[in-house]
């Protein structure tokens, strides 16, 4: 999942404990997350729009997917006046913090390694939630803790 830090850091998610992922408005980012997303999934928490953007700690999902109700409110900058409580287009989930990485692993690190050339994130970069396979995970979380993968 990326954020910008300037709108909502890793350190936001640790001193909150938890949050809910609103404002997803592209199709298939919205269906990772409603389709494929279950509660106990890890999350890598992804600082985008800065510079290095990288991967700088993990949180996990803590809810199921339900609807992003700032979609109906005319005053919230996720509004969609096509979207309506009894038919929402827009899903979001409760994430929680597990931890802050002792160090970012940067997308031009990631995009280093061999291994990691499929990932979505280097393929189709702009998508805000987006699938990681379980060796990519653990590759990632390898390299932010500085330990062998």
């Amino acid at each position: 999942m990326k954020s910008e830090p300037g709108d909502y850091s890793i350190d936001d998610l640790a001193k909150d404990g938890r949050t809910h992922w609103d404002g997803v408005r592209n199709y298939q980012a919205r269906n990772f997350m409603r389709d494929e997303m279950q509660v106990g999934d890890p999350v890598l928490f992804y600082h985008s729009a800065v510079k290095p953007p990288g991967v700088v700690g993990l949180a996990e999902v803590v809810s199921e997917p339900y609807p992003d109700h700032t979609a109906w409110d005319p005053d919230s900058k996720y509004y969609d006046p096509e979207s309506t409580p009894d038919d929402p287009r827009w899903f979001m989930v409760d994430i929680g913090f597990v931890k802050k990485f002792p160090r970012m692993v940067s997308l031009d690190e990631i995009k280093s390694h061999p291994e990691l050339s499929e990932m979505v994130l280097v393929r189709r970069s702009r998508l805000s939630v987006q699938p990681v396979t379980e060796r990519e995970f653990e590759i990632i979380v390898s390299l932010a803790e500085g330990t062998d993968g």
